[in-house]
C-alpha cells in the first residue's frame, strides 16, 4: 500500500508538463512577456531612485 502510494506520488510530482500548442502559451510569447516585465520593473526602480536623489539634492 505504502509502495503504491509512493509510486503514485512519484509519477505525479516528477512528470514534466509538455508544451501543448492549442492549450498553452507559446514559449516565445512568454519570453517576450518576461522581458517586458523586467523592463517595466527596471524603469520603476530607476524612477524611484531618481525621485529620491532629486529630493535629497533639492531638500
Amino acid at each position: 500500500m505504502a509502495e503504491a502510494q509512493k509510486r503514485l506520488s512519484h509519477t505525479t510530482v516528477k512528470r514534466r508538463q509538455r508544451f501543448h500548442p492549442k492549450r498553452d502559451v507559446r514559449p516565445a510569447v512568454l519570453a517576450k512577456a518576461n522581458r517586458l516585465v523586467i523592463w517595466v520593473a527596471a524603469f520603476i526602480g530607476l524612477s524611484f531612485l531618481a525621485i529620491v536623489i532629486l529630493q535629497a539634492v533639492l531638500g
